[in-house]
């Protein structure tokens, strides 16, 4: 099954005034890369963000919030939220910037 595009256009332009910004494809989809750390994508119809382990732990509280686990094997801080989970536009740039904060943390590769 093919990535999202909508979401995927929907990252894009969240992000399109962000610095050190790129992506690449991954799993299947589109991983976004802040200062080459990953820090959202899209697999199918979701989006993946990564936001630590704390803050993933709270995320996974709202609905259509899961771990992001594509292989069985759940990758630690990372989650997946359903198309529906999204919301508009306001919404999709929360979530971005949760992870923006987080992968700012991380030294730069």
């Amino acid at each position: 099954m093919p990535y999202n595009r909508n979401i995927e256009a929907s990252i894009n332009k969240a992000t399109q005034r962000w610095q050190g910004v790129g992506s690449k494809k991954m799993f299947g989809g589109i991983c976004c890369l802040l200062n080459g750390n990953m820090f959202c994508g899209v697999y199918k119809d979701f989006l993946i963000l990564r936001l630590g382990e704390k803050e993933a732990t709270v995320a996974m509280q709202e609905p259509l919030v899961k771990a992001f686990d594509i292989t069985g094997k759940p990758m630690k801080g990372w989650v997946m939220v359903a198309e529906k989970g999204i919301g508009d536009e306001a919404q999709i740039k929360e979530w971005l910037h949760k992870a923006r904060r987080f992968v700012e943390s991380l030294p730069p590769k």
